[in-house]
Protein backbone atom coordinates (compact mmCIF):
# COMPACT_ATOMS: atom_id res chain seq x y z
CA UNK A 1 0.00 0.00 0.00
CA UNK A 2 2.85 2.37 0.83
CA UNK A 3 4.43 1.74 -2.60
CA UNK A 4 1.16 2.63 -4.33
CA UNK A 5 0.89 5.89 -2.38
CA UNK A 6 4.51 6.73 -3.15
CA UNK A 7 3.98 6.08 -6.87
CA UNK A 8 0.90 8.27 -6.89
CA UNK A 9 2.77 11.04 -5.07
CA UNK A 10 5.66 10.74 -7.51
CA UNK A 11 3.36 10.90 -10.56
CA UNK A 12 1.54 13.87 -9.07
CA UNK A 13 4.83 15.71 -8.51
CA UNK A 14 5.97 14.92 -12.05
CA UNK A 15 2.71 16.27 -13.49
CA UNK A 16 3.00 19.40 -11.36
CA UNK A 17 6.57 20.07 -12.51
CA UNK A 18 5.59 19.46 -16.13
CA UNK A 19 2.67 21.89 -15.80
CA UNK A 20 4.98 24.52 -14.30
CA UNK A 21 7.45 24.09 -17.17
CA UNK A 22 4.64 24.41 -19.70
CA UNK A 23 3.31 27.55 -18.06
CA UNK A 24 6.80 29.06 -17.93
CA UNK A 25 7.31 28.35 -21.65
CA UNK A 26 3.97 29.97 -22.49
CA UNK A 27 4.70 33.07 -20.40
CA UNK A 28 8.18 33.37 -21.91
CA UNK A 29 6.78 33.17 -25.44
CA UNK A 30 3.95 35.58 -24.62
CA UNK A 31 6.31 38.09 -23.09
CA UNK A 32 8.65 37.96 -26.09
CA UNK A 33 5.85 38.43 -28.60
CA UNK A 34 3.48 40.78 -26.79
CA UNK A 35 6.20 43.20 -25.70
CA UNK A 36 7.79 43.37 -29.14
CA UNK A 37 4.87 42.98 -31.56
CA UNK A 38 2.02 44.30 -29.41
CA UNK A 39 -1.41 43.20 -28.32
CA UNK A 40 -2.42 42.10 -31.81
CA UNK A 41 -0.26 38.97 -31.69
CA UNK A 42 -2.58 35.95 -32.11
CA UNK A 43 -2.68 33.43 -29.28
CA UNK A 44 -1.95 30.76 -31.92
CA UNK A 45 1.42 32.43 -32.59
CA UNK A 46 2.22 32.42 -28.88
CA UNK A 47 1.27 28.76 -28.69
CA UNK A 48 3.55 27.90 -31.61
CA UNK A 49 6.45 29.78 -30.05
CA UNK A 50 5.89 27.87 -26.78
CA UNK A 51 5.51 24.55 -28.56
CA UNK A 52 2.03 23.85 -27.24
CA UNK A 53 -1.57 23.80 -28.45
CA UNK A 54 -3.79 26.88 -28.14
CA UNK A 55 -6.03 24.99 -25.72
CA UNK A 56 -2.98 24.40 -23.53
CA UNK A 57 -2.38 28.15 -23.37
CA UNK A 58 -5.96 28.67 -22.25
CA UNK A 59 -5.80 25.88 -19.67
CA UNK A 60 -2.41 26.92 -18.28
CA UNK A 61 -2.72 30.72 -18.18
CA UNK A 62 -6.09 31.77 -19.55
CA UNK A 63 -7.58 33.62 -22.49
CA UNK A 64 -5.77 36.55 -24.05
CA UNK A 65 -6.71 39.18 -21.43
CA UNK A 66 -5.39 36.95 -18.64
CA UNK A 67 -2.31 36.21 -20.70
CA UNK A 68 -1.63 39.92 -21.14
CA UNK A 69 -2.09 40.52 -17.41
CA UNK A 70 0.36 37.71 -16.60
CA UNK A 71 2.92 39.25 -18.97
CA UNK A 72 2.46 42.68 -17.37
CA UNK A 73 3.10 41.11 -13.97
CA UNK A 74 6.25 39.32 -15.12
CA UNK A 75 7.61 42.60 -16.52
CA UNK A 76 6.75 44.52 -13.34
CA UNK A 77 8.36 41.81 -11.23
CA UNK A 78 11.38 41.40 -13.55
CA UNK A 79 10.76 37.68 -13.18
CA UNK A 80 9.81 34.64 -15.25
CA UNK A 81 6.56 34.25 -13.31
CA UNK A 82 4.07 36.84 -11.99
CA UNK A 83 4.93 37.77 -8.41
CA UNK A 84 3.09 39.86 -5.78
CA UNK A 85 3.85 43.59 -5.75
CA UNK A 86 5.56 43.41 -2.36
CA UNK A 87 8.16 41.00 -3.80
CA UNK A 88 9.22 43.25 -6.69
CA UNK A 89 12.78 44.56 -6.44
CA UNK A 90 11.88 48.24 -6.61
CA UNK A 91 9.16 47.85 -3.96
CA UNK A 92 11.62 46.18 -1.60
CA UNK A 93 14.12 48.99 -2.26
CA UNK A 94 11.67 51.84 -1.74
CA UNK A 95 10.34 50.33 1.48
CA UNK A 96 13.90 50.12 2.78
CA UNK A 97 14.59 53.78 1.94
CA UNK A 98 14.54 56.18 4.88
CA UNK A 99 13.12 59.36 3.35
CA UNK A 100 10.04 60.19 1.32
CA UNK A 101 12.19 61.83 -1.32
CA UNK A 102 14.30 58.68 -1.76
CA UNK A 103 11.23 56.42 -1.88
CA UNK A 104 9.73 58.63 -4.57
CA UNK A 105 12.97 58.65 -6.55
CA UNK A 106 13.20 54.85 -6.52
CA UNK A 107 9.59 54.41 -7.60
CA UNK A 108 9.71 57.08 -10.32
CA UNK A 109 12.89 55.62 -11.82
CA UNK A 110 11.38 52.12 -11.79
CA UNK A 111 8.37 53.43 -13.70
CA UNK A 112 10.68 55.05 -16.22
CA UNK A 113 12.08 51.58 -16.94
CA UNK A 114 8.84 49.62 -16.80
CA UNK A 115 6.16 51.78 -18.39
CA UNK A 116 7.67 51.76 -21.90
CA UNK A 117 6.97 48.00 -21.88
CA UNK A 118 3.75 47.66 -19.89
CA UNK A 119 1.89 50.88 -20.76
CA UNK A 120 1.16 49.85 -24.38
CA UNK A 121 -0.29 46.56 -23.12
CA UNK A 122 -2.37 48.33 -20.48
CA UNK A 123 -3.68 50.78 -23.05
CA UNK A 124 -4.45 47.94 -25.48
CA UNK A 125 -6.46 46.17 -22.79
CA UNK A 126 -8.36 49.35 -22.03
CA UNK A 127 -9.14 49.96 -25.70
CA UNK A 128 -10.16 46.35 -26.30
CA UNK A 129 -12.41 46.60 -23.26
CA UNK A 130 -14.67 48.99 -25.16
CA UNK A 131 -16.08 46.02 -27.07
CA UNK A 132 -14.78 42.96 -25.18
CA UNK A 133 -16.22 42.29 -21.74
CA UNK A 134 -13.35 39.99 -20.69
CA UNK A 135 -10.76 42.65 -21.54
CA UNK A 136 -12.78 45.28 -19.68
CA UNK A 137 -12.94 43.06 -16.59
CA UNK A 138 -9.19 42.37 -16.57
CA UNK A 139 -8.33 46.02 -17.18
CA UNK A 140 -10.64 47.11 -14.35
CA UNK A 141 -9.09 44.54 -12.03
CA UNK A 142 -5.60 45.76 -12.93
CA UNK A 143 -6.61 49.39 -12.43
CA UNK A 144 -8.18 48.75 -9.02
CA UNK A 145 -5.21 46.65 -7.93
CA UNK A 146 -2.91 49.52 -8.86
CA UNK A 147 -5.08 51.91 -6.83
CA UNK A 148 -4.79 49.63 -3.82
CA UNK A 149 -1.03 49.46 -4.19
CA UNK A 150 -0.88 53.26 -4.27
CA UNK A 151 -2.59 53.33 -0.88
CA UNK A 152 0.20 51.12 0.45
CA UNK A 153 2.75 53.48 -1.11
CA UNK A 154 1.02 56.45 0.52
CA UNK A 155 1.16 54.74 3.91
CA UNK A 156 4.84 53.99 3.40
CA UNK A 157 5.51 57.65 2.57
CA UNK A 158 3.44 58.72 5.59
CA UNK A 159 5.67 56.67 7.89
CA UNK A 160 8.62 58.97 7.08
CA UNK A 161 6.83 61.90 8.75
CA UNK A 162 7.56 64.03 5.67
CA UNK A 163 4.18 64.15 3.94
CA UNK A 164 1.95 67.21 4.01
CA UNK A 165 -0.45 67.00 6.95
CA UNK A 166 -3.34 68.46 4.94
CA UNK A 167 -3.41 65.45 2.58
CA UNK A 168 -4.79 62.11 3.76
CA UNK A 169 -3.50 58.81 2.39
CA UNK A 170 -6.36 58.51 -0.11
CA UNK A 171 -5.55 61.91 -1.61
CA UNK A 172 -1.87 60.96 -1.83
CA UNK A 173 -2.69 57.60 -3.41
CA UNK A 174 -5.08 59.14 -5.95
CA UNK A 175 -2.53 61.71 -7.08
CA UNK A 176 0.15 59.06 -7.55
CA UNK A 177 -2.33 56.66 -9.20
CA UNK A 178 -3.48 59.25 -11.73
CA UNK A 179 -0.05 60.56 -12.68
CA UNK A 180 1.65 57.17 -13.08
CA UNK A 181 -1.13 55.75 -15.24
CA UNK A 182 -0.59 54.34 -18.70
CA UNK A 183 -2.93 57.05 -20.03
CA UNK A 184 -0.80 59.87 -18.60
CA UNK A 185 2.36 58.20 -19.88
CA UNK A 186 0.89 57.75 -23.37
CA UNK A 187 -0.22 61.38 -23.60
CA UNK A 188 3.26 62.69 -22.79
CA UNK A 189 4.93 60.20 -25.15
CA UNK A 190 2.76 61.64 -27.92
CA UNK A 191 4.26 65.03 -27.09
CA UNK A 192 7.74 63.65 -27.70
CA UNK A 193 8.80 62.97 -24.12
CA UNK A 194 11.29 60.24 -23.28
CA UNK A 195 10.80 57.65 -20.55
CA UNK A 196 13.60 59.31 -18.60
CA UNK A 197 11.87 62.68 -18.78
CA UNK A 198 8.65 61.06 -17.60
CA UNK A 199 10.42 59.56 -14.56
CA UNK A 200 11.93 62.95 -13.68
CA UNK A 201 8.52 64.57 -14.11
CA UNK A 202 6.90 62.11 -11.69
CA UNK A 203 9.65 62.60 -9.15
CA UNK A 204 9.40 66.39 -9.32
CA UNK A 205 5.58 66.49 -9.19
CA UNK A 206 5.28 64.01 -6.33
CA UNK A 207 7.93 65.69 -4.20
CA UNK A 208 6.50 69.17 -4.69
CA UNK A 209 2.87 68.12 -4.32
CA UNK A 210 3.16 65.62 -1.46
CA UNK A 211 6.26 66.30 0.64
CA UNK A 212 6.72 69.14 3.12
CA UNK A 213 9.04 71.79 1.61
CA UNK A 214 11.78 71.34 4.19
CA UNK A 215 12.26 67.75 2.94
CA UNK A 216 12.45 68.66 -0.77
CA UNK A 217 16.23 68.66 -0.94
CA UNK A 218 17.47 69.60 -4.44
CA UNK A 219 13.93 69.38 -5.83
CA UNK A 220 13.44 72.98 -4.66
Amino acid sequence: MTDVVNRRTYRSQVRKEQAERTRAAILHAARDLLTTEGYGVPVSQIARRAGVAVDTVYASVGRKPELVLAVIDTVLGTSEQPIPAEQRDYVIALRAAATAREKIRIYAQALGRLLPVVAPLQEALREAGRTDEACAEVWSRLDERRAGNMLLFAADLRATGELRADLDDQAVADLVWSTNSAEHYAVLMRRGWTAGQFAEHLQDVWIRALVVPEAWGDAS
